[in-house]
């Protein structure tokens, strides 16, 4: 009977042990729930004066070719007072030049890679030759030049230029390699539009950030499946920027270039704006709003109206993405960042009316569509099939237009991009397309459980043997093997073989 007061306690040892165990659990993942939720609005000092990425238009070449030098090297900078970062660049310490090219320029852009490692540079929204797409079949190795050109056949628009290796696009993004590349027509050029670049025609390049010591914290937290989610804003490389501005009408570029962080865009005072261009240019008229979503990669166009003398401020408020309980909090839904201060003049120029018609939509409508495809998102791949840099997934032909079908079948945040090609989407679980998705588009948005159907026309050149990629944009997602690749070929052709380049 000596083993009856043993046993005793080894059985209350137990119990307490199945009481306090999931006690224990449930209290570490609450209390990692409660700190995961971030906030900066309303406590933002704006002590900054807000950058302006210099803006280069390059120098022709006698055959009448627009020439940029474009290197990406490493450097440092003081975002925090006297305390410098590593970090990577176009031209300089962080960020790149904003290029300026028209449609129907023939332009070419000589890019060295000076970095310690092997690179590329990837025209974001660009229509060109894939072998200019600058994708992960276009790498630079550590010390090598890589010249790309090609004419631009677009309408104008705000399109951006960053790194896509194979696997490591998210930390080239993260260490600052970005930068705008703007086009012009003759259609924008005679709108009565904000145009003075840097003066009431700003660029707002949007990062999340986290320092520590000499560096940026690339570090994926607890549960962020997204990917990285930073603790602070960068605008332009700028931290708690304001800026100063002179005009009634003022355009703010936005260009959502983290690398998985989504933004819910408004003014503090729930002021409206007019939404006038999205990923591929100008929408056909003004769109009245008081907010809009960027998911990484998105870009849009908005003018806001100031009254002189006032300040007021652009904010990223909680997101309304149909994420599930989890995901809302740590997919970074329910944060919320103060981003930039607009300070008007005591005296403003004056400003007319926006123009009621803006430009008509050069994206099919699918009424002519030659197939329909359909593709799946998660984590294991899409379609479930993860990215293999020498298999050709799809082959398009060159002036057919077709219905992709986009789902995102888990139940974290995704969003899809499709290289060369702006789409229109068609519709969003099967309803139409809310009013910021009117417009020509190069990424979109894909909630968990939703579904959106695009309409794409493939004008070439046609290459069976270098292929272009779609993907989810959110980075480290990208990187983990969300990205297939097609190839385009003239009617009857098939594909070839895609070039040999190692992961």
């Amino acid at each position: 009977m000596a083993s009856v007061p043993w046993l005793r306690r080894l059985l209350l040892g137990v119990a307490l042990l199945v009481v306090l165990v999931p006690a224990l659990i449930g209290g570490c993942v609450t209390w990692v729930y409660t700190g995961a939720a971030i906030s900066t609005a309303g406590s933002t000092d704006f002590r900054n004066e807000l950058a302006i990425p210099p803006l280069a238009e390059g120098a022709l070449d006698p055959d009448g070719t627009r020439i940029f030098d474009l290197e990406m090297r490493t450097g440092r900078k003081e975002f925090r007072p006297a305390q410098t970062t590593e970090t990577w660049g176009f031209n300089g310490d962080y960020l790149g030049p904003t290029l300026r090219a028209r449609r129907g320029e023939r332009v070419e852009v000589r890019v060295r890679n000076a970095l310690p490692e092997a690179s590329t540079v990837h025209w974001h929204g660009m229509h060109l030759p894939a072998a200019m797409d600058g994708g992960p079949h276009q790498t630079v190795a550590a010390g090598a030049s890589w010249t790309p050109r090609w004419t631009i056949d677009q309408p104008a628009a705000t399109l951006w230029y960053h790194p896509h290796p194979h696997g490591a696009t998210e930390q080239h993004v993260r260490r600052g390699l970005a930068g705008l590349f703007l086009l012009d027509d003759e259609n924008a050029e005679s709108l009565s539009l904000p145009a003075e670049y840097g003066v009431d025609d700003l660029p707002v390049i949007v990062q999340d950030v986290k320092f520590t010591g000499s560096g940026f914290d690339n570090a994926h937290r607890i549960f962020r499946n997204a990917g990285f989610l930073g603790e602070q804003i960068l605008v332009n490389g700028t931290l708690a920027p304001y800026r100063e501005v002179g005009a009634e009408l003022v355009r703010l570029r936005l260009l959502n270039a983290s690398t998985a962080r989504i933004y819910n865009f408004a003014f503090a005072d729930e002021r409206t704006f007019a939404l006038i261009g999205t990923d591929g240019g100008l929408v056909p008229r003004p769109l009245t709003l008081d907010r809009v979503q960027l998911s990484p990669g998105e870009r849009a166009e908005i003018v806001v109206r100031m009254r002189a003398g006032e300040r007021t401020v652009l904010r990223s408020n909680p997101l309304d993405a149909g994420l599930d309980f989890w995901n809302q909090r740590f997919s970074g839904g329910d944060d919320r960042f103060d981003i930039l201060e607009l300070r008007a003049a005591a005296a403003l120029r004056p400003a007319p009316p926006l123009p009621a018609a803006l430009a008509a939509l050069s994206v099919p409508d699918g009424a002519q569509a030659a197939r329909e495809r359909h593709f799946d998102l998660n984590l294991a791949g899409i379609n479930n099939v993860p990215m293999a840099m020498d298999r050709i997934d799809l082959t398009v032909t060159r002036g057919s237009t077709e219905i992709w079908v986009v789902r995102n079948a888990d139940g974290m945040p995704h969003n899809f991009h499709v290289h060369d090609a702006q789409f229109r989407v068609l519709s969003v679980n099967g309803g139409p397309p809310p009013a910021p998705l009117t417009g020509a588009k190069d990424t979109v948005f894909v909630a968990p459980d939703s579904t959106v159907r695009l309409a794409l026309r493939f004008d070439g050149p046609a290459d069976p043997d270098t292929p272009y990629m779609y993907h989810c944009h959110l980075l480290w997602h990208e990187d983990q093997g969300m990205m297939g690749q097609f190839v385009v070929v003239e009617p009857g052709q098939a594909a070839g073989a895609p070039p040999g380049h190692g992961h």
